[in-house]
Parts: structure tokens; C-alpha cells; sequence
């Protein structure tokens, strides 16, 4: 009996002691969802199903985004005609009116430069020819020259547009047929009267050099004054000699050839 007595005495005093005995609520478990679950068919390998937070997944590290690609070209290979630049310097230093004949010889020594057919040029010109003796009046722009330019740029389509966004038979970009006047590049007589204008001015801004003129008409004449010659880009180095090479070709539809390419000319068998 008393042994009883001591023994509930002595429980009753540990439960009163504060943080110590049972809780009134004990702490829930985590939830979770019961699966049940078939049993595997016989003969079949034991599988093990393992249930894991999404919470706790590791998430897959986002894309560093892709930078933007230089609006500009870079210099690379010099192009298919190396071999003309080692003869004509494209230095902006070296530049003047008379460069054409030594640029013409210089091709017609070595002939390795692709160029339009003389029939293919002659059919441009009997569509063309108005509107480019038109335009070019008043102007230091032979004809032959712009014939030779559409010749190169567009092959004288006049829908075309290129991947930079250059349209029509010259290939004016928005800025350069807004600065001269062109409201619709897609227009051919519009588009070659703008043309006209850009090579005109090119003209007056590197003082007539054959060189200089063409490498501004396909890079930009800031271009041209930034690498203080014709760029050492690969579009560039090879447009120069493929325009003045389609030029010469221009000249013989020319009833007097043109000897510069401010010269004048009227195409023979023009409509």
C-alpha cells in the first residue's frame, strides 16, 4: 500500500514538471497522398515507386539569352579577287578620277572575273535605258555604270530585296531611298532615279575615284571614311571589281564607249 502511494506520488510530480511528459497535440506528420498499388505480375522484376516533391525538384538553370549579333560586318578572307587588290591599292589616300583605265587593265590581264552576258546586259538596257539616260542628265554618272550596278545588284529585278533589307533594281536600303527622295524602291524608275542621286553624290565625296565611289555605293561611305580606304570586307572587295568589270561590258552597248564613269552614253538598240 504505501509503496502505491509512493509510486503515484512520484508520477503526478513528474507530469507537473513544465516541457516535460506528454503533449496535450502532438505535431502532424507531413501530408501525403496513399497510391495503391497493384501487385506486379508474376515473374516481373520488383519495382520501386518514389514519390517526390515538386517543390524540392531541381529546376533546370535558365538560358543565358544569345547576344545580339554585330549590325555591322566584320573583316574576314579578301574575297575571291585578292589578286586585283594587290594591283589597285584600296587605300582612301591613294584615290583619284584616273584610277579606272590602270583598275580596267589590271582585269582585262588577268579575265578572272565573272560578268554578265552582253545579251543579258543588252536587255536590261532596252527596258532600262530610258529611265536611266533620264536620270542620269545633269549628273556625273555615266549610264553604262548604272547599268552595270543594276546588273550586279539585282540582275535587274525589280522586286528584288535582299536579306538586309535593300530593295529594287539599285538595292537602296530604307535610309539611303529616304535621303534621296524615294518613297517606293520597288518602283523601278523611282528606284534608279535614287540610285542615280547616291552615285552622284559619291562622286562629288571622293572626287570622282572609280574605286572609292563603288565601295561607298556597297558599304556606305562611312564605311569608306572609317577604314580610310575601301573595306576589308569580302562583299566589298569583291563588288568593286565584279561592277567595274559588268562596266566594261556596259560600255560596248554605248554608241560612243565611255572612257570614265562620269562619261555620257546612249545605248544603242534601246527601246
Amino acid at each position: 500500500m504505501n509503496l502505491r502511494i509512493i509510486v503515484l506520488g512520484a508520477t503526478a510530480l513528474f507530469l507537473a514538471i513544465p516541457g516535460v511528459g506528454f503533449s496535450q497535440s502532438p505535431t502532424p506528420f507531413p501530408d501525403f497522398q496513399a497510391k495503391r498499388l497493384k501487385a506486379p505480375p508474376k515473374g516481373s522484376r520488383p519495382k520501386i515507386t518514389v514519390q517526390i516533391d515538386p517543390t524540392q525538384q531541381v529546376r533546370p538553370a535558365k538560358a543565358k539569352p544569345a547576344e545580339d549579333a554585330p549590325e555591322t560586318p566584320t573583316p574576314g578572307a579578301p574575297g575571291k579577287y585578292a589578286w586585283f587588290w594587290d594591283k589597285i591599292s584600296p587605300d582612301l589616300n591613294k584615290s583619284g578620277p584616273g584610277r579606272l583605265e590602270e583598275a580596267m587593265h589590271t582585269l582585262a590581264a588577268t579575265g578572272g572575273v565573272s560578268v554578265p552576258r552582253l545579251q543579258f546586259m543588252q536587255n536590261i538596257a532596252k527596258e532600262r535605258g530610258i529611265p536611266i539616260l533620264r536620270s542620269t542628265v545633269g549628273t556625273d554618272v555615266s549610264p553604262a555604270l548604272v547599268l552595270a550596278v543594276i546588273a550586279v545588284e539585282s540582275a535587274g529585278k525589280a522586286d528584288a530585296v535582299s536579306g538586309a533589307g535593300a530593295q529594287g533594281l539599285m538595292q537602296l536600303m530604307p535610309a539611303t531611298a529616304a535621303r534621296f527622295g524615294v518613297s517606293d524602291s520597288l518602283e523601278p524608275d523611282e528606284n534608279i532615279a535614287g540610285g542615280v542621286k547616291y552615285l552622284d553624290w559619291l562622286m562629288g565625296e571622293f572626287g570622282h575615284d572609280p574605286i572609292m565611289v563603288l565601295a561607298g555605293y556597297n558599304a556606305g561611305e562611312g564605311s569608306v571614311r572609317q577604314h580610310q580606304g575601301v573595306p576589308p570586307f569580302p562583299e566589298t572587295r569583291d563588288y568593286v571589281p565584279k561592277v567595274l568589270a559588268a562596266f566594261q561590258v556596259a560600255s560596248g552597248l554605248c554608241a560612243t564607249p565611255p572612257q570614265l564613269i562620269s562619261d555620257g552614253c546612249v545605248f544603242t538598240g534601246m527601246n
